[in-house]
């Protein structure tokens, strides 16, 4: 219940502690786990202390057991190690300190171990961290590299000194990190979190050699594989050996086996990139003189066609052709004309022969009244009517006799 206090009227320093131990008190045994960080067994002494470790966070707390208690474990548990505890809080009034009284340690088996992280790995994958659509492509030549590892250890020295054999001009920018124990978590969170925001890092490598299954914990923990998850950059999983698979290789953007292989993964080979640059400059100048070849023999076969080489034959084989053609032309023009010519002359003879001025040539004439008309019946003249009459030489004027209109 929550206690009314104020600035005129305060509790004293042993009533609050008395107050919590109270509410401490009333919470019950629980069982809790985490991992032994500090362990005190003093020759003699009925009472064990040890300190119980989150390691996916900065909290510990201190644990007292009896001597028999601890014995029943004492062969498999020691510091580093994961427990199960059965115990009691207990608040420590004079100090004003928290603890817990354990009745019962269990270790935790590597069986229920991986019966945790294959349920974590599930829930992981369920939310899509491990989709291969997520992975990122690695850069082909990362000009400087992240390394997240153990100070002075194996693996990073592998790295190091067979990715600068591959290509000796790779920088490298390292944060050495527990790869073990409880302050393994944060340390690789932190170190993978700074390698990210740094804008030059073209890809980040975390290396750990192999171990136990409870060495490798620190890559399965979840907060690990959520910064993973989290990062811009590349990341490269080189945990243990290639049996070894924390959630980390599930995560990440590349699985490397060992260290040594994620540096081949990462930095390619200086000599075999020369080799290839060989390769293919000699693929190429293949390929142009085959090319060139190609167009020169069809180059050469067009130039020895006849139409290439004689150009002029084929109006030479034509010229004889033309001329005969042309004679044939001009002779059948010349027949027509002389047909047409002797047509047009029996055409203007029968037009002669049968036109009035040749009749009138015969020394007939053609009268005509005064007004035109062509006199064809004496009955369409009058005596004394003058008329016109039309020769072959011209006209002149008569005039009708009456005497003449009878015959």
């Amino acid at each position: 219940m929550a206690v009314n206090t104020s600035a005129e009227a305060p509790l004293p320093v042993g009533e609050v502690s008395r107050l919590i131990g109270g509410w401490i008190e009333r919470l019950g045994a629980v069982w809790v786990e985490g991992q032994i960080t500090q362990l005190s067994r003093r020759p003699g002494a009925g009472v064990v202390f040890l300190t119980l470790r989150d390691p996916s966070h900065d909290i510990s707390v201190g644990v007292t057991c009896f001597r028999q208690v601890f014995d029943t474990v004492a062969d498999v548990v020691g510091e580093g190690a994961r427990v199960v505890v059965h115990a009691k809080p207990e608040w420590y009034a004079p100090r004003g300190q928290l603890s817990l009284r354990a009745v019962e340690i269990r270790p935790v088996g590597v069986g229920e171990l991986l019966a945790r992280l294959e349920q974590l790995k599930k829930s992981l994958a369920a939310e899509g961290l491990f989709a291969a659509e997520r992975k990122k492509a690695l850069p082909f030549l990362p000009q400087l590299i992240g390394l997240v590892c153990g100070r002075a250890s194996a693996a990073e020295r592998d790295v190091l000194e067979n990715a600068r054999h591959r290509w000796p001009a790779v920088r490298f920018e390292v944060r050495n990190v527990a790869v073990q124990g409880v302050h393994a978590v944060p340390q690789v969170v932190q170190a993978v979190k700074e390698l990210d925001a740094q804008a030059d890092v073209d890809v980040i490598i975390v290396a750990r050699g192999g171990g136990s299954v409870e060495d490798l914990l620190p890559f399965s923990d979840e907060q690990v594989v959520r910064a993973v998850a989290a990062c811009r950059t590349p990341v490269v999983s080189a945990i243990g050996h290639e049996p070894d698979n924390p959630l980390l290789d599930h995560v990440a953007d590349l699985r490397a086996s060992t260290p040594t292989d994620a540096a081949k993964k990462v930095v390619p080979d200086v000599g075999e990139e020369l080799e290839r640059v060989r390769m293919l400059r000699g693929r190429a100048r293949r390929c142009v003189e085959a090319f060139v070849e190609r167009e020169e023999r069809g180059l050469g076969h067009a130039l020895g066609r006849p139409v290439i080489r004689d150009p002029h034959r084929m109006i030479d084989e034509r010229a004889d052709q033309v001329s005969s053609l042309a004679d044939r032309s001009r002779r059948t023009l010349g027949h027509l004309l002389d047909r047409a010519d002797s047509e047009l002359s029996h055409t203007h003879a029968r037009v002669v022969g049968l036109s009035p001025a040749a009749t009138l040539k015969r020394g007939y004439a053609v009268l005509q009244k005064a007004d035109g008309d062509v006199v064809r019946d004496p009955a369409e003249v009058a005596a004394d009517e003058v008329l016109r009459a039309r020769v072959a030489a011209g006209q002149f004027t008569v005039r009708v006799d009456d005497q003449g209109l009878g015959a």
